[in-house]
């Protein structure tokens, strides 16, 4: 399920609007996976942090300034790919924040178990096939940031609540079941229509 999304570009004061964003509506901390775009390692140690202050020395003079210790449970890794010819030939996964065995940890715990981007990719590509003005190299491109973010924002909600996913769908009974991200997030109990997306109450941001 696609909790959050930031139109913008990829300097770090956009990567801490969207890992704000995110760290403010998911429970807990997840383990966190990118490339290798420095900003991130940046934002998630400002997020996720504890500042202590030092023992004091009996010295005279100023005291010293807190130090800041990273949250022990914070794991993020990173994946490097190495292209020639336009394919892959290689992937290395490196571990930023936190130890390969509370990674390895996490990954038991979920449909994956390699660190890799492959899922926010295969978002992108749904992404730009639903909407021209963020395929790469066309002519189509929006004008206004604002209506490009609020007509992303129905895309995403539609991804999220509307659009039954084939792998969520398929029981282990083989019988198909229509089933959403939020379904499957128990956000909701059933595949929503566009007039309830439509008339549903929320805040304007």
């Amino acid at each position: 399920m696609l909790i959050t999304f930031w139109i913008g570009g990829r300097e770090l004061d956009d990567a801490r609007h969207m890992l704000r964003d995110l760290a403010g509506r998911a429970s807990g901390k997840p383990l966190f996976v990118s490339d290798e775009l420095s900003h991130y390692q940046t934002v998630l140690a400002e997020l996720f942090h504890e500042l202590v202050q030092p023992e004091p020395t009996g010295r005279r003079g100023r005291p010293c300034n807190p130090q800041r210790v990273l949250d022990p449970d914070l794991d993020y890794a990173t994946v490097h790919k190495t292209r020639e010819g336009g394919r892959v030939v290689d992937v290395e996964r490196r571990v930023v924040y936190g130890s390969e065995d509370s990674v390895r940890q996490r990954l038991d715990g979920s449909p994956s178990q390699t660190v890799n981007t492959a899922y926010v990719e295969r978002s992108n590509l749904d992404w730009r096939l639903w909407d021209a003005h963020l395929t790469r190299k066309a002519p189509t491109h929006a004008r206004s940031r604002r209506w490009l973010r609020a007509k992303f924002a129905l895309c995403v909600a539609c991804y999220d609540f509307i659009r039954p996913h084939a792998t969520l769908s398929r029981g282990a009974d083989r019988v198909r079941r229509a089933t959403t991200p939020a379904m499957a997030a128990e956000v909701t109990d059933h595949p929503w229509t566009f007039l309830e997306l439509l008339t549903h109450p929320t805040t304007c941001q």
